[in-house]
């Protein structure tokens, strides 16, 4: 008896469902090695974005905004709200002599699944609502992720900088600000800048770090405001 899924999902399909396995690979690493689990989540990222190029070129099926939006709830939900808890967990110990810190638990666990429950709520939207569409309302989900990870690599993996950018990040993605999509060309450049900093170590890595997180904070406040005006 052959499995359900065959003659139903298409290549496409195939490279979102890697990258639900990646999300799971990056929340692994996350305990581990933060830095390992940031490079898986852009890796992620990557494939999030070949899906679209594959279903462009071979086609999609009914199945694929359903299975995207499923996917990215654990690259770019669960993977980067689990690796901000192991940063606050690594250098602010939730339990302080016999009793429990609030401050760590908030900022350790109580941020991060909110995190993961505005990612979830900006998902179902926009599965619901912006698949049709050339813009969505909100921080997407992989650049919330992407942000999140090139602030790690670029070397700031401190919850003083982490636990505040998470929660404005969770809180944009809630957001009616307007977002456009990407225009291919952009969305390249992006995507070398992404590989670029997973497969790059010491001082080429982080320099590759540091533009990704740039080009990726350009977008996320001026995109609103100038991405149309400029056609870029």
């Amino acid at each position: 008896m052959k499995p359900r899924f065959v003659g139903r999902l298409g290549l496409a399909d195939a490279v979102t469902v890697s990258n639900a396995g990646l999300g799971f690979v990056a929340a692994v690493a996350a305990t581990v090695d933060v830095g390992l689990a940031a490079r898986v989540i852009l890796l992620a990222a990557i494939t999030d974005a070949l899906d679209g190029v594959v279903a462009r070129k071979v086609g999609s099926t009914p199945a694929g905004p359903y299975l995207d939006s499923l996917a990215d709830v654990a690259s770019f939900g669960v993977a980067p709200a689990l690796l901000v808890a192991c940063v606050v967990k690594a250098e602010w110990p939730l339990v302080a002599g016999a009793a429990v810190d609030p401050g760590p638990l908030v900022a350790g666990v109580g941020l991060p699944a909110a995190f993961v429950a505005m990612a979830v709520i900006r998902l179902g939207l926009y599965t619901a609502y912006d698949t049709d569409v050339s813009e969505t309302q909100g921080v997407q989900t992989t650049l919330a992720a992407t942000v999140l990870a090139a602030t790690v690599l670029a070397g700031f993996d401190d919850p003083v900088v982490l636990v505040p950018l998470t929660l404005v990040l969770a809180v944009l993605m809630v957001t009616t600000i307007t977002y456009p999509d990407l225009h291919a060309q952009d969305a390249l450049v992006m995507g070398l800048v992404q590989f670029a900093a997973v497969v790059s170590r010491g001082w080429y890595g982080r320099g590759f770090a540091y533009a990704l997180l740039f080009l990726a904070l350009g977008y996320l406040l001026l995109a609103p405001v100038l991405y149309w005006r400029d056609g870029l």
